[in-house]
């Protein structure tokens, strides 16, 4: 893949307990920073309960719509954790023991350890390349584009790592932050007029409350940093034109 091509991922969420807000979604988060910082965009984030056929769906049209897909939950021991099924079922792929998962888990546990539901997460498709687990031992694995990473956080974090080689993006995004001790109605226009004249650069605009006080914080990405020291200039133009006090966070 070209290093100029602009490369695009998307983020399937899988699990009943992100969606009734018992566990709180971080992953979303660290994915899309790390693959910023390889070049890689994330398009769009999904997430589906674990039913198998909502998984099979969702994964079959972000996969043909971007370059990579990863997905968080469904990987362990329990009945409810059927990620390794639907992908399988996905890609129309046999559902079967991975022996080097295998050999990894055996040595992972102690004697007598290695149970009936850890024997559940050596489960993959055919073929699968493994994605190690440095915390934890049990691997993550990826078919094609497709790849499945736990989703207790630290963990995942601590797997990311090893994606590096596997994973190719094109240009790192960057991005710079201002912040105004302003309001949005204040300075909407003049920033669409920046955001016109500056195509290359995406804009997004986020109000905070800080020591008592509202302000807004511009956040300029590009992969090409002329590109949003421009854009930086013609914002500092209209604000101090405007008079409005740039605060440190």
């Amino acid at each position: 893949m070209n290093k100029k091509t602009k490369v695009n991922a998307a983020i399937l969420i899988i699990g009943n307990e992100i969606l009734s807000g018992r566990t709180q979604d971080t992953n979303t988060s660290t994915l899309a920073i790390w693959l910023n910082s390889i070049g890689v965009k994330v398009n769009e984030v999904r997430i589906v309960p674990d039913i198998e056929e909502k998984i099979i769906i969702t994964l079959n049209i972000l996969r043909k719509e971007n370059d990579y897909v990863f997905t968080t939950g469904g990987i362990g021991p329990t009945h409810d954790d059927i990620t390794a099924q639907s992908v399988s079922k996905a890609f129309k792929i046999k559902y079967e023991i991975h022996k080097e998962a295998y050999k990894i888990l055996e040595k992972y546990y102690k004697q007598g350890e290695f149970n009936e539901g850890r024997q559940r997460m050596v489960w993959m498709p055919e073929n699968a390349e493994l994605i190690l687990n440095p915390t934890s031992g049990a691997p993550g694995f990826s078919v094609e584009n497709v790849f499945c990473l736990p989703g207790v956080p630290s963990i995942l974090k601590s797997m990311l790592g090893g994606l590096k080689n596997k994973i190719v993006g094109g240009q790192p995004i960057l991005s710079y932050t201002i912040s105004l001790r302003t309001v949005e109605s204040e300075i909407a226009d003049s920033l669409t007029q920046v955001q016109n004249r500056n195509k290359d650069v995406e804009i997004g605009s986020y109000p905070f409350f800080h020591a008592g006080k509202l302000g807004v914080s511009i956040v300029l990405r590009s992969e090409n940093k002329s590109k949003i020291d421009d854009c930086n200039s013609q914002i500092l133009e209209f604000v101090n034109k405007k008079k409005i006090e740039v605060v440190d966070r």
